[in-house]
C-alpha cells in the first residue's frame, strides 16, 4: 500500500497564476505542427541577427579560454564599460562597484525585488504591464498595486495616480519606459513628477530601460537623472542588441542595493555566462559600430510601426502609436468582447498568432509584435481584413 505523495509542492509555487495566453499558444504550436502557415506576431525578440562584431567578440573569448567562472558581479570590464555607458547615455553615475551584471534583465529584477521587497509591502506598477512584475512582486509576499492608464493618452503615466495610492505599506515604484506592451515613452516631465514622489514618501524606483535605444520621436530619458539615491536602472543586451538568447542584464544603483543583489545571486545562479560577458563588452566599447546596427533597426522598426497602427486602424482596430519598443496594442472588441475569444479567432479564421491582453492587464485588447518583415505585416492586415469581412 502506498503512502501519502512525496509531492507537495510549496505555496510560494501554486501561487503563480496560470497564464491567460497558454491555450493560444498551445493551439498556435498544434497548428504549426499540422503544417498550417501561421504567422506569429506574437514574439518579444527582434528578427535582426547579433551584429558581426558582437558574435566575433563572444569567439574570440571561447577561443582563448575565457569560459570560466567569472565574480559574481561580472567581469570587471564589463562593469566599467556599463559604467561608462550610463555616464554617456544616461547621464547616470553609477561607478563599477554599483554595478551588477545578470542573466538577462528578469533576473536583474527579480534579484532587486528580493533584495527590496518584504511580504506586505506594496508595489505601484502602471498598467497595462509587463507580465512578469506583478508575478514577480507577489512571490516575495508584496502585493502589486496596478496604476491605470489609458489609450487614448497614448498609456502614458498620470503622476497624480502614482501619489493618490501611495499608502504607509508602499515601498516601490515600477516603471518601464519604453514600455512592453504599450509602447509608452513617459516624457521627463512625468518621470520627474515621480522621482519627487519616490523623494517625498521615500520610496525606491526600479526603472526597466531594456528598450531605451527603440524609440522613435520621442525623447527617452531615465529617471535615475532626478533621483539617483531611490533609482535602480535595469537594462541588458537583449532588446537593442538583439542578443535575447545571450541572457545578459544589468542593473545600476545605490551600493547597498547592489550588494543585496549580489549576494542573492551567489546563492542562486552565479556570474553571468563567461561568452555573453564578453559579447556584450564589445558591444558597449565598439558603441560606434553598435549604434550603427540600433540605428538600422530602429528605422526599420518605425517603418513597420507606420504600416501596422495605419493597417489595424483601416480595419476597425483602433490602435494607439507608440513611441517605443516594438509593440502595439490593438482593442479588438469588435472581434468580440472577450480579448482570449478574439485571440482564438484571429489564430483559427486567419492564422495569426497574437498575444491576449490579459495577463498585461488590458481587457478587450491584444498584443501585436512588430519584429517582423513588412512583407508579413502585409500579409497579417490582409488576412485580417478577410476575417472582419473588410476585404
Amino acid at each position: 500500500m502506498s503512502g501519502p505523495s512525496p509531492v507537495q509542492l510549496s505555496r510560494r509555487a501554486l501561487s503563480l497564476k496560470p497564464s491567460a495566453t497558454v491555450a493560444v499558444s498551445s493551439r498556435a504550436l498544434e497548428l504549426r505542427r499540422r503544417g498550417v502557415d501561421v504567422i506569429s506576431m506574437s514574439v518579444g525578440e527582434p528578427d535582426f541577427d547579433t551584429p558581426a562584431h558582437i558574435k566575433a567578440a563572444a569567439i574570440a573569448a571561447i577561443e582563448s579560454g575565457k569560459t570560466k567562472y567569472t565574480a559574481v558581479s561580472g567581469i570587471p570590464e564589463l562593469r566599467e564599460a556599463i559604467s561608462a555607458k550610463f555616464a554617456r547615455e544616461n547621464g547616470l553615475t553609477h561607478p563599477p562597484d554599483e554595478v551588477t551584471v545578470t542573466s538577462g534583465g528578469k533576473q536583474a529584477l527579480f534579484n532587486a525585488f528580493f533584495a527590496l521587497l518584504n511580504p506586505g509591502d506594496e508595489v505601484l506598477i502602471p498598467s497595462p504591464s509587463w507580465v512578469s512584475y506583478p508575478e514577480m512582486v507577489a512571490l516575495t509576499g508584496a502585493v502589486p498595486v496596478p496604476v491605470p492608464t489609458t489609450p487614448g493618452s497614448g498609456f502614458l503615466l498620470d503622476p497624480d495616480e502614482v501619489e493618490v495610492r501611495v499608502t504607509p505599506r508602499t515601498r516601490l515604484i515600477v516603471l518601464n519606459s519604453p514600455g512592453n506592451p504599450t509602447g509608452a515613452v513617459f516624457p521627463p516631465d512625468v518621470l520627474e513628477a515621480v522621482a519627487g514622489i519616490a523623494q517625498r514618501h521615500g520610496l525606491m524606483v526600479v526603472s526597466d530601460e531594456m528598450y531605451e535605444h527603440l524609440v522613435y520621436g520621442a525623447e527617452q530619458v531615465s529617471i535615475g537623472r532626478y533621483a539617483p539615491e531611490h533609482t535602480l536602472t535595469v537594462n541588458g543586451a537583449s532588446k537593442a542588441y538583439a542578443m535575447t538568447g545571450w541572457r545578459l542584464g544589468y542593473a545600476g544603483g545605490p551600493q547597498p542595493v547592489i550588494t543585496a543583489m549580489n549576494a542573492l545571486q551567489s546563492q542562486s545562479t552565479s556570474n553571468a555566462s563567461s561568452v555573453s560577458q564578453y559579447a556584450a563588452l564589445a558591444a558597449l566599447e565598439q558603441h560606434h559600430e553598435t549604434a550603427q546596427f540600433v540605428e538600422l533597426a530602429r528605422a526599420a522598426y518605425r517603418q513597420r510601426r507606420d504600416l501596422l497602427v495605419a493597417g489595424l486602424n483601416a480595419l476597425g482596430l483602433p490602435t494607439p502609436t507608440p513611441q517605443g519598443a516594438f509593440y502595439v496594442l490593438a482593442d479588438t472588441t469588435r472581434l468580440h468582447p472577450d480579448e482570449l475569444e478574439a485571440a482564438r479567432r484571429m489564430l483559427d479564421g486567419a492564422r495569426v498568432a497574437v498575444v491576449p491582453g490579459t495577463d498585461f492587464g488590458a481587457p478587450g485588447q491584444v498584443r501585436l509584435s512588430y519584429a517582423v518583415s513588412p512583407e508579413q505585416i502585409t500579409e497579417v492586415l490582409r488576412r485580417l481584413g478577410e476575417l472582419m469581412g473588410t476585404r
